[in-house]
């Protein structure tokens, strides 16, 4: 596989967040210090070691100049209030009106279509700080991730340090993680059965979130298999908000739906399997096309750049950006440069900063990875693992 990356000298471990400055503690906006040799922008070293601070200037600016808040606008605010009515609003039709199987499990369905859209559209950005400066919007907004099953504290502690500070580094981003099964980068040992992961990767991904309900929180809080996780003392209330939300979630998916309304056992697993399938296949295909493509770089450590921004540019694609309807469903996560670069941003801002990026990467001559659609960026990582699957 080529990537068409090459190394250069080692400097600085840095983490940097580019527009506005903003941190919280333990979070990441970027990653430890990289960048591509002869990629870098025509001229000196002055002018490659501008760029960051040129780039971080423009994602400031243009807040500043237009007069807007980075957090959540009036479009965030309609998606907030129709994803969560669109959730309620299912299920209250389901207690609420008599109806026949085939409606219970449409409307049980378009109760997990509105989970994947709070998934990614809401809790994603909340758990980021993005909706709002004051912090109790956020955290509020946060326990979506519980509602949907998954524990939001585990969550942000895997996707920033595990994730954003790390991106693509073998051994340490947990999106990463294949279990055996999926090799996504060529630093992993391959397996025999990996030549065939391009054909069931989709399968498993579709029951990702079923891992992750059922298997991956319990894992990560007691059998943790990264180093960060072990050294963490996670605060007891943490525990009970686990086990809790767990609860919570098996009564209202699964086990009220049998008990007051009288469905079959066998009709409420097929409907929430089926929810998992679009859950799971929606969410992962999301974020996998945004890293693990023909065309992005896998870092063998951390300091292999000059600068976190260079990491994120070699290790990130977008896709689809002029499409906004994918750019809607998605929560922006097509616009994943500019929310690696501005993780604090609300994502409903991502379509005017991409401009900016991709403008100002142009201008000094750093390389922009985009996809045209997301088919096509779903064909380019089918494509990788094939690659990975088939040669070391």
């Amino acid at each position: 596989m080529t990537t068409g990356v090459q190394t250069v000298p080692r400097t600085t471990e840095e983490i940097e967040d580019l527009a506005p400055r903003e941190r919280a503690g333990g979070d990441a906006a970027g990653v430890g210090a990289l960048q591509e040799a002869g990629n870098g922008p025509s001229g000196d070293g002055d002018d490659r070691a501008s760029f960051p601070k040129v780039l971080r200037q423009r994602l400031e600016e243009y807040f500043t100049s237009q007069g807007i808040s980075p957090k959540a606008d009036r479009a965030m605010w309609v998606k907030i209030v129709a994803g969560l009515a669109l959730l309620a609003g299912s299920w209250i039709a389901i207690y609420a009106v008599k109806m026949g199987s085939g409606a219970f499990v449409a409307l049980y369905v378009l109760g997990g279509l509105a989970q994947t859209f709070l998934l990614l559209n809401i809790a994603h950005d909340s758990n980021h700080n993005a909706i709002s400066s004051r912090s109790w919007v956020n955290k509020t907004l946060n326990y979506v991730f519980d509602l949907c099953g998954i524990s939001s504290y585990m969550w942000r502690i895997l996707h920033h340090r595990g994730h954003h500070s790390c991106i693509n580094i073998q051994g340490e981003d947990d999106a990463l993680t294949g279990r055996g099964l999926l090799r996504f980068t060529p630093h992993e040992p391959r397996t025999r059965l990996q030549r065939f992961q391009h054909i069931y990767a989709l399968g498993l991904y579709a029951i990702f979130s079923l891992d992750y309900v059922f298997v991956r929180d319990f894992e990560c809080f007691f059998f943790p298999g990264h180093d960060y996780l072990r050294r963490t003392r996670h605060p007891a209330r943490e525990y009970v908000i686990l086990l809790a939300g767990k609860a919570i979630y098996v009564t209202y998916m699964l086990i009220l739906p049998v008990l007051v309304l009288g469905r079959s056992a066998w009709l409420v697993a097929g409907a929430f399997l089926l929810v998992h399938l679009i859950v799971g296949l929606s969410v992962a295909l999301v974020f996998q096309t945004t890293h693990t493509v023909e065309s992005t770089h896998f870092p063998a450590s951390r300091d292999e750049f000059e600068n976190g921004v260079y990491h994120i540019f070699a290790t990130t694609a977008d896709y689809a950006t002029s499409n906004p309807v994918v750019g809607w469903l998605t929560g922006g996560l097509n616009h994943h440069v500019a929310h690696h670069l501005c993780p604090y941003v609300c994502h409903t801002h991502y379509d005017p900063l991409t401009r900016i990026v991709e403008r100002t990467a142009a201008e000094f001559g750093i390389p922009y990875r985009r996809n045209r659609t997301m088919t096509g960026a779903i064909r380019q990582h089918l494509t990788l693992l094939r690659q990975l699957g088939q040669a070391d």
